[in-house]
């Protein structure tokens, strides 16, 4: 059924949130922020027509509060809600609560999400149809014993992995064992406390490997397309620090193949909207599915500076009921994309995540540079929520020129009052292995000291110490003006008595 989209709540944060309600603005749909006590200046806030407060810090209390969240979207008249990425965005009960109260959720169904964001379920799929998994279970693991019968059946090193979640929550690597017990008490414990889901299943842990995913679009009309691949082997605890596309070492064949596999499981388990499946690559370059993320992603920015398609506008299309803008031969790439996640977090000390008010904050702009957060001067970076502060992303014609970018742009980012990864991302940038593309999963493991900051190069060095020179004079003049301004909000907030 067809439907015209004309507000949409946002159910989310941050920088996903501003991301999201841009696309609405250009198509002139109305968008609603939701925010907790101490969210209720952020830029989200600012930036939506309407605003209301949900409760106070903890998620629990607010961004997953999903009956407050469907009683702001009555109460506004919300024709839909995006979920973003995080919090709800995964949940199949959300789902079924929006579509009982008449709201659209903007995202696949819940039967969708169960099926595809349910990594057993959706291994079990993708064995069905002949898509390469890795090997392991395809059922969540029943006990010790279980554990230790599949352990063998797939030989060690063997990973644990949380069922009905991401992001490397639950993930333990086993090598022996008398490991395995006590990997796997913790893998459902930490798996329970990010998802309320203690399922756990066990694969082959696969050594070096590279990350690989797909990105999808379907529509209810069984159309579905890719927008080519995204490398995503940079990461530190299983956390993705910088994605690109195209991939150094996918070649046509290898990517027609991936492509194929990622619209056939698509196709497969029904599905609609945006999502990305993930693969892994061997050494020896073969490739195996590993799960699909059933919402939009952090790093969707590169494929929409490839391919000149807003994601998020499309994922609203397809909300709608229309058919997919484009097909398949229609969809072109060009040139190589490079995003940097920047982190409120230290490098020097195992990437610790750093609080603290962010005195002064000056990104870069330029031809091909683009910076997508949900932070400004003045904000506070809480322990409540992600530390991600910004996604710094650049294009260029070729690999190194994006590179070349990237460090440009790096090296004039001017973040002042927290401690961040910029110039770590600048190391990573000006390894002499990441610039031949010769890198896996276990790069940063592998490769990185706290003493590694001192090996960037002399004159980007410079280039930022004299960012830094200018910065500092203009950082007492910012931090002034925010603290006399006027506490007059341009945006109307309102806030139920009941939410007192």
């Amino acid at each position: 059924m067809m439907i015209k989209i004309k507000k949409i709540l946002v159910a989310n944060r941050g920088e996903i949130a501003v991301r999201i309600m841009r696309s609405c603005k250009e198509m002139g749909i109305k968008t609603v922020a939701i925010y907790s006590d101490i969210d209720s200046n952020s830029l989200h806030v600012q930036m939506a027509d309407e605003a209301y407060l949900l409760g106070s810090a903890p998620a629990e209390e607010s961004y997953l509060n999903s009956s407050k969240i469907i009683q702001i979207a009555l109460a506004t008249k919300s024709d839909a809600i995006h979920p973003g990425y995080g919090f709800l965005s995964e949940n199949p009960s959300f789902v079924d609560l929006v579509v009982k109260n008449r709201i659209v959720f903007i995202g696949p169904s819940s039967k969708s999400i169960r099926l595809m964001g349910d990594k057993t379920a959706a291994r079990s799929l993708a064995k069905s149809i002949h898509v390469p998994i890795v090997p392991g279970t395809v059922r969540p693991i029943e006990s010790l014993d279980d554990a230790i019968r599949s352990a063998k059946e797939i030989s060690y090193p063997v990973l644990l992995k949380a069922a009905g979640g991401g992001g490397g929550k639950g993930m333990r690597i086993v090598r022996s064992e008398p490991e395995l017990a006590s990997a796997l008490r913790a893998s459902q414990s930490e798996a329970k406390s990010s998802f309320a889901d203690d399922r756990v299943y066990i694969e082959k842990y696969i050594e070096n490997p590279r990350h690989i995913e797909i990105q999808i679009l379907a529509d209810i009309h069984s159309n579905v397309i890719h927008l080519g691949e995204r490398e995503c082997s940079i990461q530190r605890r299983h956390q993705k620090i910088i994605e690109e596309s195209p991939s150094t070492i996918i070649n046509q064949i290898k990517r027609e193949s991936l492509t194929k596999a990622a619209v056939e499981l698509t196709k497969a388990g029904g599905y609609s909207n945006a999502g990305t499946l993930e693969f892994i690559l061997d050494q020896d370059r073969n490739f195996y599915f590993l799960e699909m993320n059933t919402r939009l992603q952090v790093e969707h920015p590169v494929t929409e500076m490839r391919t000149g398609l807003d994601i998020v506008r499309e994922q609203i299309n397809i909300a709608e009921g229309n058919h997919l803008s484009w097909k398949q031969d229609e969809v072109t790439f060009k040139g190589h994309s490079i995003e940097c996640r920047i982190y409120a977090e230290d490098p020097a000390d195992n990437f610790y995540p750093s609080t603290g008010k962010i005195v002064s904050m000056r990104p870069p702009s330029g031809l091909g540079v683009r910076e997508d957060r949900g932070v400004q001067a003045g904000d506070e970076i809480s322990s409540f929520y992600d530390p991600i502060i910004a996604k710094l992303v650049t294009w260029a014609n070729t690999r190194d020129e994006a590179i070349d970018r990237m460090i440009s742009a790096l090296s004039t980012y001017q973040l002042y009052g927290i401690r961040n990864n910029i110039h770590f991302c600048s190391w990573i940038l000006s390894h002499p292995d990441f610039r031949r593309g010769e890198f896996d999963t276990n790069f940063i493991s592998r490769n990185f000291t706290p003493e590694s900051l001192h090996d960037i190069p002399d004159e980007m060095i410079k280039v930022a110490g004299i960012a830094a020179i200018m910065n500092a004079q203009s950082v007492q003049a910012d931090a002034n003006a925010f603290n006399h301004a006027s506490g007059e909000s341009k945006w109307k907030k309102k806030i139920f008595d009941s939410y007192r």
